[in-house]
């Protein structure tokens, strides 16, 4: 697979830069996150037919019903999940391409990233190996049960919405860890979820709009 590293002007630094501008003047504040989101070419991961949109804030289409997050939803997401923090061990539920496995790669040690479509599973293999991250372990598997034998993990990050939190991820969370996802159906929020030494701390967050959560490999 050839992954197009240049190109004319809107893969350029310059044009990374104003995304990063633009996500600043939106009230992101971690630096680190921010940091995150300009070392990775967010238009190398979509198709080459949308690569002139790949620094708007959009979510545009993957296939298979599926998207590429909003880059501010994938920084606020990051922002809430390290919360100031360094991030060991993190899990991914919904590789999609792979660009949120690539940011969460430059904020936490190690990433492990879940994904039921095979093809999406593939094409996110070939973009992450292209661009040499090596902290990024892809499953192809459902992403509710989420990696039991890589557990556990000190912050856990959704890219489906869930009608409820999966049992499984909720004790794959380490003590002391945090979760981000999107539930609802027809109204979806944001959630964050602290499992302390006493149980589960449950902050509702922002309205957002993501694909539903599926069960099974497909």
């Amino acid at each position: 697979m050839s992954v197009h590293y240049s190109g004319i002007g809107m893969t350029s630094q310059r044009t990374r830069n104003r995304l990063i501008e633009r996500l600043r003047a939106q009230g992101i504040q971690d630096e680190v996150a921010l940091a995150a989101m300009n070392a990775v070419p967010r238009h190398i991961f979509v198709d080459e037919a949308l690569a002139s949109r790949a620094y708007d804030d959009v979510s545009l289409p993957i296939g298979h019903g599926q998207t590429i997050s909003q880059p501010y939803i994938v920084a606020r997401m990051i922002e809430i999940l390290r919360n100031g923090m360094t991030l060991n061990r993190v899990l991914e539920i919904g590789s999609g391409c792979g660009y949120q496995a690539a940011v969460l790669a430059q904020v936490a040690k190690e990433v492990y990233s879940v994904e039921r479509i095979h093809p999406l599973y593939q094409r996110a293999a070939d973009y992450l190996s292209e661009l040499q991250i090596k902290n990024v372990s892809l499953r192809y598997a459902d992403g509710n049960i989420g990696i039991p034998e890589a557990a556990p993990f000190d912050g856990i990050i959704m890219a489906a919405a869930a009608t409820h939190i999966p049992q499984p991820l909720l004790e794959q969370l380490a003590i002391g860890g945090r979760m981000v996802l999107p539930l609802g159906t027809q109204e979806q929020f944001l959630w964050l979820i602290e499992r302390t030494e006493e149980g589960y701390c449950k902050t509702r967050l922002e309205a957002v709009r993501f694909v539903p959560l599926l069960l099974g490999k497909a």
